[in-house]
């Protein structure tokens, strides 16, 4: 177990007109070193795929403890390497410029280890969803960079000054006043000309009060648009969200006429779309900030009043529907719900049950334990064979309590997931 927690805190940076000119070049240089080592990554890697025979790649799908290469074989393999991230930063090292070396040398190490971790991340079998790394655009929303050497002074941030660099540097203004805790690598990034940074904390795990027990169990039942637990109901799309998609598809129209001038494609040419573009950059930051606010004062509403919590393992990717649905599991945000919830878990002495992928909790009848099987499951469109609707739940067992009595699906499949807590044995394919 850790000795201390990382915790990040996100603040917004007054930097003065001097400041604001090195944090702009600070992003173009990142992005610039991301590009550069990602184009010479393909390179070799596209070389190496190449030059390798057919046997070679069979022998490297294998774990390393089974393969078995010729001598010649070895020889091909160190003659062509797999990329990896030291090499590809002492290759551009090597090749830098004089102007490179008014930056400090901690940004490009960061970003081409960053890189390194992107294509690990990529080849890793375990995390399906990463895409492979993509080159960055300068005309992207949010810019940033990283750096291992800012440090807080005085309760204000100052930045690493490149070696021989002769101009004043200013420590610049947080928007509150930071804690008093070693700090990691700090991520710097700009989104519509403001300033932010995210400084992560090693807090001592004695430091984090434990919460007191309540001796109350809760089930999450997670769908789309709402979330079923014990107390109640939480709807995940409130009216200011609404409002602000209303807004972003209004600005996504605007900019699709704006960008067509005679059925011709004209680009981002005048300054109403590029008004435009902004505005719709604002909305899906709002969008962002009130989905974020809203997880977050849920998951510490639940470690706040129950001891032990079960809540599905959904693979949202793995779910076959429509673009409208699969709009609105994105909206719902399970995958930001299940990660902070885990690790406040851990925070706060709280127990966090994660229900098998084959539980049915949505099959299950919750008052008498028969599983609906065949014909008689219920799906998105509900039940045909029964004619009933895909929120409500009917049990057909003549002995339960619930006998032929309508109730809502929702309530059932939250009761099937708190029942876990004192019956973890349950907790597989019934």
């Amino acid at each position: 177990m850790p000795e201390y927690y990382i915790k990040t805190k996100s603040y917004e940076l007054f930097p003065n007109k001097q400041m604001k000119a090195v944090f702009d070049r600070n992003c173009d240089y990142r992005r610039f070193c991301w590009n550069e080592a990602l184009a010479l990554w393909n390179d070799e890697y596209d070389i190496r795929q190449l030059m390798l025979d057919k046997e070679i790649k069979a022998e490297l799908r294998k774990p390393k403890s089974q393969r078995k290469f010729t001598a010649e074989q070895e020889e091909m393999l160190a003659s062509y390497p797999a990329p990896n991230w030291k090499a590809i930063r002492n290759k551009l090292v090597a090749e830098k410029e004089d102007w490179q070396f008014s930056y400090s040398a901690h940004l490009l190490q960061l970003a081409v280890q960053d890189l390194g971790k992107a294509w690990q991340n990529f080849f890793n079998k375990a995390q399906k969803d990463w895409g492979k790394p993509k080159f960055k655009s300068k005309r992207a929303p949010k810019q940033g960079f990283k750096s291992d050497q800012a440090r807080i002074v005085n309760g204000k941030l100052v930045l690493e000054k490149p070696q021989g660099l002769k101009a004043n540097w200013q420590p610049i203004k947080l928007s509150e006043k930071p804690f008093d805790y070693p700090t990691g690598t700090m991520s710097f990034y700009r989104v519509r000309d403001r300033y932010y940074v995210a400084i992560p904390y090693k807090i001592p795990k004695d430091r984090f009060e434990i919460k007191k027990k309540t001796g109350k169990a809760t089930g999450v039942d997670i769908n789309v648009g709402h979330f079923n637990y014990e107390d109640g109901q939480l709807l995940i799309i409130p009216k200011s969200l609404t409002k602000t998609y209303s807004k972003i598809k209004h600005y996504q129209k605007q900019l699709a006429k704006k960008r067509t001038v005679n059925g011709r494609i004209k680009g981002a040419q005048s300054k109403k779309y590029l008004k435009t573009r902004i505005k719709l950059q604002a909305s899906y930051q709002r969008a962002q900030n009130i989905q974020t606010d809203l997880m977050h004062k849920f998951t510490t509403e639940l470690v706040n009043n129950y001891d032990q919590i079960a809540i599905e393992d959904l693979e949202v990717k793995g779910m076959l529907m429509s673009h409208v649905a699969s709009k609105g599991m994105h909206r719902s945000m399970f995958g930001l719900f299940r990660k902070l919830l885990t690790y406040k878990c851990e925070w706060y002495g709280k127990e966090l049950i994660i229900a098998n992928k084959l539980y049915p909790s949505t099959q299950r009848c919750a008052a008498c334990g028969l599983v609906k099987k065949g014909d008689e499951k219920i799906t998105l469109q509900g039940n045909k064979k029964h004619g009933t609707k895909h929120n409500e739940f009917v049990c057909y067992n003549p002995n339960c309590p619930n006998y032929n009595k309508k109730v809502d699906r929702d309530e059932n499949a939250m009761a099937n997931l708190t029942l876990l807590v004192k019956h973890p044995e349950l907790n597989r394919a019934l």
